[in-house]
């Protein structure tokens, strides 16, 4: 069951309206869509490169006729909405994979299940892990590894892949985490292969460079006001929004009578809403491991034009 992470967070920093048109950059399984829907919000649309979720958008849909779902990636909104301009009132992304992608053994996302090693988001759009695994050179396969996946034993991983593959190629998941597993003979707290299957996935689905793409064109659809809320869940993705918030805001000052009283940013772009990255509770946390490693970080747009600092 798809439980979405840190909801209430999410829809605190949105503060949604009736009267207000918002977007899921990261249909997913539709959590965060569902809420905003149930708040009343006067639009949304949602996008998703993943075909596999589309009957749940379309059930959605029959429910809430003004929700519309594009099946394309968040890096495509500009195009989607570009009418819409300078007037959506909150945008929210949702990184990373989500619960109903690693349970479905068939997508290959998964080390702990056989399946094809494939990790693409749309299983008809570019080359697949395997393609990775099998093709790339060790050198190659190092750097995907060691950026990628911020793996330190990244050089030896690839060269036993490169020798592995040479007498057979590897085609599913499990063939990869076995081979990975077998050069770590000490238990480790996470498996071995985590770092691996995460480069993988980021590779081949482009990740972190449709995000900062993706982050620019959502500032660019925000209206004075407008607020971004991203939830990333490891260190390079979390990275590049910070990054991105900084360069358009900061934190707004306090009145220590009144917290909620915040000074103006004039000279900057935006307002950081969380002067640091929100994470999950502790209660949240039992109840569905998978959020353990969330970030949530939010800010609200205050001028009219796209500032780079």
């Amino acid at each position: 069951m798809h439980i979405p992470v840190m909801l209430a967070e999410v829809m605190r920093c949105l503060d949604p309206k009736p009267t207000e048109h918002y977007v899921d950059a990261t249909f997913g399984a539709g959590g965060y869509s569902r809420a905003l829907l149930k708040s009343g919000v006067l639009r949304l649309d949602a996008f998703d490169r993943d075909p596999f979720v589309l009957p749940l958008a379309e059930s959605l849909r029959a429910t809430y006729p003004h929700f519309h779902i594009h099946p394309q990636c968040y890096s495509t909104m500009g195009q989607v909405l570009a009418a819409n301009a300078g007037a959506i009132d909150g945008i929210v992304f949702d990184l990373g994979i989500s619960s109903m992608q690693v349970d479905q053994a068939e997508r290959g996302f998964s080390f702990l299940r056989e399946g094809p090693l494939d990790m693409r988001m749309n299983p008809q759009e570019g080359p697949s892990a395997a393609d990775v695994v099998n093709h790339f050179s060790q050198e190659d396969l190092t750097r995907v590894f060691r950026t990628l996946g911020e793996e330190p034993r990244a050089k030896a991983f690839a060269r036993e892949i490169v020798k592995q593959r040479a007498a057979t190629p590897f085609v599913t998941t499990t063939q990869l985490a076995e081979c990975i597993a077998a050069l770590c003979p000490v238990p480790t707290r996470t498996h071995p292969a985590t770092r691996i299957f995460q480069a993988l996935r980021l590779y081949v689905n482009q990740e972190l460079e449709r995000l900062k793409d993706a982050l620019d064109v959502a500032y660019s659809l925000l209206k004075t006001g407008g607020r971004l809320v991203v939830v990333t869940f490891h260190s390079l993705e979390d990275r590049i929004v910070k990054t991105f918030f900084a360069q358009h805001g900061k934190a707004p000052a306090t009145n220590r009578h009144d917290p909620a009283v915040f000074s103006p940013v004039a000279a900057l772009g935006a307002r950081l809403l969380t002067p640091r990255a929100l994470t999950p509770s502790d209660e949240e946390v039992a109840r569905n491991p998978r959020a353990r490693s969330a970030k949530l970080r939010a800010l609200q747009r205050l001028s009219p034009t796209l500032q780079h600092q």
